[in-house]
């Protein structure tokens, strides 16, 4: 289990300088998932995942729509059958249609009738679990950056969006993984 105190503490002074009362919500229903199903896992994945989540959330550290909600790309224009648009929403992000299809069908939610879903502080930590560990998003998971014999902080960027602020990423990587205690 994780040692809370040490955990903010260490982050606050790290990371933030101040925490609001939703910034330590969100990052306590990561560190509750963690302690509910994870904890024997290897502890970078969790730190990775928060340092993935202090970045695509603008360290809001609570699930977001994208900022201009996918204004001139393709995903951000009403699907033709749904009416929905399917612009970046939650902890990471997840764009395109067939995304939040995937999603839905994985955790048994209706993501593409109700994409607004994803901003769920408990969906959003179930579908940033899910698709980094298991690889949903690209095609590569946690475990393929990080193991035993292997730690790639930069790589490890390509679960979610190939190496854009990839190094930025990995140093708030390093210092979550002081504050989960590894």
């Amino acid at each position: 289990m994780i040692n809370r105190k040490f955990f903010f503490d260490y982050v606050r002074a790290q990371l933030f300088k101040t925490l609001t009362q939703s910034q330590v919500d969100g990052m306590e229903a990561i560190l509750a998932e963690w302690d509910r199903q994870h904890p024997a896992r290897d502890p970078r994945w969790l730190s990775y995942m928060l340092a993935t989540t202090h970045h695509e959330t603008d360290k809001t550290m609570q699930p977001i729509e994208e900022y201009g909600k996918g204004k001139g790309r393709t995903y951000g224009k009403p699907d033709p059958l749904t009416g929905q648009t399917y612009y970046g929403r939650g902890f990471v992000q997840l764009t395109w249609k067939n995304n939040y299809q995937r999603m839905g069908q994985r955790l048994n939610i209706n993501l593409v009738g109700h994409p607004e879903l994803a901003l769920d502080l408990k969906i959003a930590t179930e579908i940033l679990f899910t698709g980094m560990m298991d690889g949903m998003f690209t095609g590569v998971g946690l475990g393929n950056f990080f193991r035993a014999n292997k730690e790639d902080w930069i790589n490890a960027r390509q679960i979610i969006n190939g190496l854009d602020k990839a190094e930025l990423i990995a140093g708030y990587g390093k210092y979550y993984l002081v504050a989960v205690g590894s």
